[in-house]
């Protein structure tokens, strides 16, 4: 301790207080408190300490880091105080040193990984908040480019190591990784001011390398590839030789705007695309791509409430008779009218559909929509040959719902007769179906409802299944009729494979429905083949159900 007079000269101190200092007592005396202590080094010490000197405060503390005369770092912590009776303060020092070093190591063992002895998520999180918030301020101090870069890094196969070798084979691997990921990030020539990047292991086998002021993508790209083969090269680990590769995501963009949520989902996303194209690479965050992935999440995430929300509408494409050009039926197509893609068409949205089972919702949203059409246009139209109405049935439909009982009760409710409702499902579907399916298939041609095998040609085609199956018709795919397209220079294979395709369903009692017809030319071949029906632009595209009776008009006349 030490008595400080109001002028803040010291008037006498003990002999722990000027050993703390490595002073004699009496060389203090007179001395400045605040210069040997080290309290003027901030403005905000400095103030509250004079407060107390002046008799405007009653106390103050701080710590504050000394260095003492033999070399020693010594932290004590201050201690201001008023003497009673008196116009001085006792200055009172306690040496924390210890207590400062034993927090530096709880706070070492806190934030960093026992296994790699990296810095762990929680110091990686910190150090990337610190380094978004320092390079979006200081672009104009020499050596801040004002960017940030990330390398994320997943290893391949890692849990089979772990299952097959043990854990602690696996701890040994993960050590000898971060060795070999630290090797790198100390030896990029373009780590900032020669101190290397930030490697951490953020649980897992998934580790992360931060890199501070990038230079630009050639930079990550090039730290990435240097990654990825220092991986890659076997490890040699207790008697054993071990090969493993690695994913990396690498993302590079402008501090300034950039969050930490931000940049670790564009990473993570950026690590799932390289793990998606084949493992044992690395990929470049591309915008253009997240913006496709955030527009299907968008889309997944509204598919069931806009099927409440009535944003789907139908439109339908005739299907016409090949000899008389006359309209038989058509196709339903959905259509979602979504309020910020606009209208999006089947392709945009039935694979997630699918994917998160809404398609049994919408599914039957169809069904009923379309047979309620067919329905009203018998009735309007009473002196027409009734249309059938052709609906596209997924398989996960079948499987996920009671089909038949769906079909059967919206025939019952609509009124529609069971001869004019067409099911479609595609070749790969019903080539091989088993058990339910079949049973489903079967049902619904019973009950006189007609099976279409959408895309025929293109995927399994396997005639057995076709021979068995309660199939009525065969849509060729438009891959076969777009051969037809050159009818100056016709590739002669194009027709032999479709004519065999149409004499193959008319000996089973099938009819065949050309999809993609654009030219009259291949209307002509078509129509010489054998085909049965024709669907294409050169017809009608798909269109409003109000616009259907002129269709069939203008077919009649």
């Amino acid at each position: 301790m030490a008595v400080v007079a109001q002028d803040g000269l010291v008037v006498t101190a003990n002999e722990a207080f000027a050993a703390l200092l490595g002073a004699d007592p009496a060389s203090l005396r007179d001395q400045s408190a605040a210069d040997l202590v080290d309290l003027g080094s901030d403005d905000r010490t400095w103030r509250a300490y004079r407060e107390v000197l002046q008799g405007h405060r009653s106390r103050f503390r701080c710590t504050r880091r000394l260095g003492h005369p033999d070399g020693r770092t010594l932290w004590v912590e201050i201690t201001v105080s008023p003497v009673p009776r008196s116009r001085g303060v006792l200055l009172s020092l306690a040496d924390v040193s210890e207590r400062r070093q034993l927090q530096a190591r709880l706070r070492h063992l806190q934030m960093h990984d026992p296994v790699t002895r990296l810095p762990n998520r929680t110091l990686f999180f910190e150090r990337l908040t610190t380094a978004l918030e320092g390079s979006a301020h200081d672009t104009y101090t020499e050596g801040c480019t004002g960017r940030i870069g990330l390398c994320y890094l997943d290893l391949d196969g890692f849990k089979a190591i772990n299952d097959t070798l043990g854990h602690g084979v696996g701890d040994r691997l993960l050590a000898a990784v971060a060795s070999r990921l630290n090797d790198c990030a100390d030896s990029d020539g373009h780590a900032r001011s020669g101190s290397g990047h930030l490697v951490a292991r953020l649980g897992g086998d998934e580790f992360a390398v931060l890199v501070e002021d990038s230079t630009g993508t050639d930079q990550l790209a090039e730290l990435a590839g240097t990654l990825l083969t220092a991986v890659q090269r076997p490890f040699d680990l207790a008697g054993q030789r071990l090969s493993v590769s690695a994913s990396i995501g690498v993302v590079e963009r402008a501090a300034a705007g950039t969050t930490v949520n931000g940049l670790m989902q564009a990473a993570d996303t950026t690590l799932y695309w390289a793990k998606a194209d084949g493992k044992a690479r690395w990929t470049l965050f591309d915008p253009e791509r997240n913006a496709h992935r955030m527009t299907r999440q968008a889309l997944s995430s509204t598919l069931r409430p806009a099927v409440e929300r009535g944003e789907f509408a139908l439109e339908y494409q005739p299907l016409v008779d090949m000899a008389d050009e006359a309209v038989r039926g058509v196709e339903a197509l959905v259509r979602w009218n979504h309020p910020q893609f606009g209208s999006l068409s089947p392709n945009r949205f039935i694979g997630i559909a699918e994917e998160d089972g809404s398609i049994v919702q919408l599914g039957r949203w169809i069904l009923r929509t379309a047979c309620r059409q067919a329905v009203r246009w018998q009735r309007e139209h009473p002196s027409e040959r009734p249309l059938f109405v052709s609906v596209n049935v997924a398989v996960r439909q079948v499987w996920d719902s009671d089909l038949v009982a769906d079909v059967r009760e919206i025939l019952a409710e609509t009124g529609l007769a069971p001869g004019l409702l067409q099911l479609e499902l595609t070749e790969s579907a019903v080539m091989g179906s088993a058990g339910r399916p079949l049973q489903a298939l079967q049902a619904l041609s019973d009950m006189g409802v007609r099976i279409a095998i959408d895309d025929f040609g293109t995927g399994y085609s396997n005639l057995a299944y076709l021979s068995r199956l309660p199939v009525s018709v065969l849509k060729l795919d438009g891959s076969f009729v777009r051969g037809f397209q050159d009818e100056e220079h016709p590739n002669p294979a194009d027709e032999v494979i479709v004519e065999t395709l149409v004499q193959l369903a008319h000996r089973l009692g099938l009819t065949v429905t050309a999809e993609c017809v654009e030219t009259s030319g291949q209307a002509a071949r078509l129509r010489r083949i054998g085909c049965d029906t024709g669907q294409g632009w050169l017809y009608s595209r798909a269109v409003a159900p109000d616009r259907i009776p002129a269709l069939i008009d203008a077919a009649a006349g």
